[in-house]
């Protein structure tokens, strides 16, 4: 509750939406997205669990990170673009985590490599068309895809990929709830009414 005057300061200090501010959230965001998914994977590949909870973190670390770029600033743009990069954050994890298992596994077994016995079988490989390795661009768009896939690939474990649907669920939430910005309601002025004697 205040005055008049207090009242009407109050609501000239919260802040103003703007463009440049959205665009500076939406910066700070993306650096938390980052930030996030550093964690989730460092998580992932240093325990070797998955575990969703980490989802919980991530959400809070882009909903505050959009706040804090914005000065407070927020609304339905700033959720959407807190629930769009916590989605990310989470779901590309992925990608780092199956490197991490591919290079652990390769290291594992490395392939053998057979020297030709002759000149014949040098012939012989010379002769035979090579395979066209893929572009690298090509490779990272399915890595991509494959990750923003995941959370749902997680479902061929029904129970545990439910559960880490759920909880990806809620940290989304929490990042809404955060990127919706500083709310302040004023109240007031109100006459003060005399003691009953």
């Amino acid at each position: 509750m205040a005055c008049a005057a207090c009242g009407e300061r109050a609501q000239h200090e919260l802040p103003k939406d703007s463009h440049a501010l959205f665009v500076r959230g939406l910066t700070f965001g993306i650096g938390a997205a980052i930030l996030g998914l550093i964690l989730y994977a460092t998580v992932e590949i240093a325990t070797g669990w998955i575990i969703g909870y980490v989802s919980l973190a991530v959400g809070y670390i882009i909903g505050k990170g959009i706040k804090m770029g914005s000065k407070g600033a927020g609304g339905r743009k700033y959720q959407i673009a807190a629930v769009i990069l916590t989605y990310a954050a989470v779901s590309l994890a992925a990608v780092p985590v199956a490197i991490s298992e591919y290079m652990k596994t390769n290291r594992k077994h490395p392939s053998e490599v057979q020297q030709p016995a002759d000149s014949d079988s040098d012939q012989q490989q010379a002769e035979q068309p090579r395979r066209p390795r893929p572009e690298m661009g090509s490779a990272l768009l399915q890595l991509a895809i494959m990750g923003l896939a995941s959370p749902f690939l997680g479902l061929q474990d029904p129970v545990h990929g439910f559960i880490g649907l759920i909880i990806l669920f809620v940290g989304i939430r929490i990042a809404w709830r955060l990127a919706a910005g500083t709310e302040t309601q004023v109240f007031g002025p109100f006459e003060s009414a005399p003691a009953a004697s």
